[in-house]
């Protein structure tokens, strides 16, 4: 007989599960049976909703790389408002929150997973780091259009720059992420040039 508890949602709570495992454990402890253990569920309940363990994992990245979309147009929604450096730390320091920047390593780890994810979307092989590239891409656009930008600034340039910079700032989480002041002197120095120029007129 099938061990462990009944799962309403089955696919969301192993979905947790995993989340807290690889938060707890890292991606090499994230195991199917690390997932069932921690959803307390039968090791059968996961194989039923899912092909395979890759299966599983790519559908947990995708299901929490949608969930950045609600951040990302929070982001968007603080065009024109406040400073640009301010609203991209704050959108930093949200986007880059502990579970994006678990899975980042787990899809670099998983050859197999990232295989899955890029046939799943375009750009799915480096999803969550995509995700976040697209929010600030789409914010500096907006400001540009704006003219809180310089009219000729190179977005995807600096959208790189930012999430990249950040992902290295926030993926060493020992002991603690960074400060607030950390992630903004990267962003104002990341963007010093194209916020203190002003549009040029015409």
């Amino acid at each position: 007989m099938p061990t462990g508890v009944h799962l309403r949602d089955a696919r969301q709570q192993l979905f947790d599960a995993a989340e807290r495992v690889l938060l707890r454990d890292g991606p090499n402890g994230l195991t199917s049976r690390a997932v069932t253990d921690e959803a307390a569920c039968a090791k059968g309940v996961l194989h039923r909703h899912f092909t395979d363990f890759d299966a599983f994992l790519t559908e947990l990245v995708l299901d929490r790389a949608a969930r950045l979309e609600a951040q990302a147009h929070a982001l968007r929604e603080t065009v024109g408002t406040g400073t640009v450096a301010d609203n991209l730390t704050d959108a930093l320091t949200t986007l880059f929150g502990p579970v994006p920047v678990a899975i980042i390593p787990l899809i670099t780890f998983r050859d197999e997973l990232r295989a899955r994810l890029r046939q799943a979307r375009p750009g799915g092989g480096i999803a969550i780091l995509a995700q976040v590239t697209t929010a600030v891409s789409a914010y500096l656009a907006d400001e540009r259009a704006m003219g809180r930008i310089a009219a000729d600034a190179d977005i995807d340039s600096l959208a790189l720059s930012l999430v990249g910079g950040g992902h290295l700032l926030f993926a060493d989480r020992d002991p603690d992420p960074p400060t607030t002041a950390t992630v903004n002197r990267l962003v104002t120095t990341v963007l010093a040039d194209v916020v203190q120029r002003r549009p040029r007129r015409t």
